[in-house]
């Protein structure tokens, strides 16, 4: 087992500390070493005094391993596992009291050190592995999505007379564009580029960094493609899709408002009842911010579980037995919260608005002023 110099130089102050006990002579550490066949061998990692002499491997057979008057062993043992040993030769067979107890505490300290070491190599090569298949997924991702965009456009240029069906072809690339970008986000997380989003969470959520900016970007151009994705989610569904005649023209972080509302309208075609209403709200507030309102017609959430479901994690009742991973809410409320702006859930949802219905559930987005404040049309999907 290989050791870390972080636990090399814990090791050397240990040892170095009985510089003054004039009883000892030397002190040697000894870690444990697996063989292919079986046997267990005690490799040296460090000794005391460091007088240059080369210290040979202890194995199973070997003379060494049996105690003498004036050489002891102490197991650096982890519960069942023995992870190695400190050989302790000293002048007298008797150990003092105090020397006894220095040694068994330098001993119990050596042996906690070496199974952090061991835990973290562990995880270091699981990591390693888990780093490894995650760039092979990334890499096979590519292909379906290359032949799915070049599908798009062909079916495109076919339809280029048929406006209807174009636009549920513009909606399909668009949707790889976004699988794309994720793809991109994986691909970086796998080389080991975090970015933390902003939040006053003191334990923040990750946020890709392919996936917010750039700074100033129009909110409409990011919120087009999910406006036709909920448009076709409905159809499908066989739901009533009400979506905002306008857009205001907000700039700023528009990518990492795009990620909230995504969160927000795949929770409310998901989790409320089939049949049920779905719809976005735009709105205005006083500071001149714009706040967005994405409501269902289906049961309200019980009191009980109104702030739960916020938590990294948690998912309320309704959600049980469906998939996902608990984490879209308290993932859009931390990244609303790092904008300036919240998140707030509002039952029923007319609370957000007198022209909403007076059942159902409403999450809405408030935002600070972006650069700019007025409205531009929605296109209708």
């Amino acid at each position: 087992m290989p050791v870390s110099e972080r636990f090399l130089s814990l090791l050397g102050f240990q040892l170095a500390q009985f510089v003054d006990c004039a009883e000892v002579r030397s002190l040697v550490v000894y870690v444990t070493h697996q063989e292919p066949e079986g046997q267990a061998t005690l490799m040296p990692v460090g000794q005391w005094p460091a007088d240059g002499r080369a210290l040979a491997a202890v194995a199973g057979d070997s003379r060494l391993r049996v105690p003498a008057e004036e050489r002891r062993w102490l197991p650096l043992r982890d519960q069942q596992l023995l992870l190695g040993a400190l050989q302790v030769e000293t002048s007298t067979g008797n150990w003092p009291e105090p020397l006894r107890q220095r040694l068994q505490a330098v001993a119990l300290c050596l042996t906690e050190a070496l199974s952090l070491d061991l835990e973290q190599q562990q995880l270091q090569r699981r990591l390693e592995r888990q780093d490894e298949q995650l760039r092979l997924l990334v890499h096979q991702l590519r292909n379906p999505l290359t032949a799915l965009r070049t599908f798009g456009h062909l079916l495109r240029r076919r339809l280029e007379q048929d406006s209807d069906n174009r636009t549920l072809v513009d909606g399909l690339l668009a949707e790889e564009r976004q699988l794309n970008r994720y793809v991109d986000a994986i691909s970086d997380l796998a080389g080991g580029e975090v970015l933390i989003a902003p939040s006053s969470s003191p334990q923040p959520l990750l946020l890709p960094p392919m996936l917010s900016g750039p700074e100033g970007q129009p909110l409409a151009e990011p919120l087009q493609p999910l406006l036709q994705r909920a448009a076709a989610t409905a159809t499908l569904q066989g739901r009533h899709w009400h979506q905002p005649s306008a857009l205001p023209d907000w700039r700023g972080d528009s990518g990492v408002v795009a990620e909230i509302l995504a969160n927000l309208l795949e929770n409310a075609f998901r989790y409320s009842p089939a049949g049920s209403a779905v719809g976005l709200h735009v709105g205005q507030q006083q500071d001149g911010g714009p706040s967005f309102t994405v409501w269902d017609g289906g049961t309200a959430i019980p009191d009980e579980e109104r702030e739960l479901i916020f938590e990294r994690g948690r998912r309320g009742s309704s959600g049980a037995l469906k998939p996902g991973t608990g984490l879209g809410l308290a993932l859009a409320r931390d990244l609303a919260r790092g904008l300036g702006g919240d998140l707030v859930l509002e039952i029923p949802p007319r609370l957000s608005d007198p022209s909403l219905p007076g059942e159902g559930n409403a999450f809405r987005l408030s935002l600070p002023p972006g650069l700019r404040s007025a409205a531009a049309p929605a296109t209708t999907p």
